[in-house]
């Protein structure tokens, strides 16, 4: 049986936000018509994961709309899952990847983004070090794909945070300082990037054919074990 694909986004209070997260699983089915894919939140918004989880039959395989690891990868899903569906695939965050870089620099030109221009990676941040550094690694792919230096910076926790990278990086030669917002919808940690005194801020990442892609590649990565084992456990055992 197919397993159903169910993205576990975080939640919020904004319905903007919340439509971004819609119109992103509408990209997602189109891009695999006649596959199921059910839409589920941790927090604050409905429905909630864990009733989507328990209404959905047959194996289900949990991709995250995160772009990094975290609090709510590493521990809160895991929790939800496991508690509710413990049968249950889970894919990883995201981010980093090269899908993402190319939207980043679709979003950077759609904003006006120069070539003498230095460039900040806006990240929510976390508390996690790992979770940081899956940022850094983002910026790092966006630097090599605009052939100029990248920093990463958190709007929350982290370090450097935004305030302080912009004191840096104005401190330098580039005349103009953008920012690449590495969230996937507008909302509390946009509104600090776009109030931070860059001369450009990117859209969020929101709802592209290569997210949706890299969804479904987060997947087809999570149900590769359960398709090895099914396979595994057809073959005859070997002659004594």
């Amino acid at each position: 049986m197919t397993p159903t694909l169910v993205l576990a986004a975080h939640g919020a209070r904004t319905g903007e936000w919340e439509c971004v997260m819609e119109s992103l699983a509408d990209r997602v089915r189109r891009a695999r018509p006649g596959r199921r894919v059910e839409l589920g939140y941790l927090e604050i918004s409905s429905p909630l994961l864990a009733d989507v989880l328990a209404a959905v039959p047959g194996p289900v395989v949990v991709v995250p709309l995160l772009l990094a690891g975290g609090y709510h990868v590493h521990i809160d899903l895991p929790a939800v899952v496991a508690r509710v569906r413990p049968d249950a695939l889970m894919a990883g965050p995201l981010g980093p990847h090269r899908l993402l870089t190319s939207v980043l620099a679709r979003r950077l030109a759609a904003a006006g983004l120069r070539p003498w221009d230095a460039v900040i990676l806006g990240a929510a941040g976390s508390s996690d070090p790992a979770a940081l550094e899956d940022v850094r690694a983002a910026a790092r792919l966006l630097s090599v794909r605009l052939s100029r230096p990248v920093t990463a910076a958190f709007a929350s926790a982290g370090d450097p945070g935004v305030a302080e990278a912009m004191k840096r990086v104005r401190s330098g030669p580039a005349p103009r300082v953008a920012v690449a917002s590495y969230l996937l919808a507008p909302g509390f940690f946009h509104n600090r990037l776009v109030t931070s005194g860059a001369d450009v801020v990117s859209a969020p990442i929101g709802v592209d054919g290569d997210v949706a892609e890299l969804v479904w590649t987060r997947f087809d990565e999570a149900a590769a074990p359960r398709r090895t084992r099914r396979l595994s456990g057809s073959q005859p055992a070997p002659a004594a």
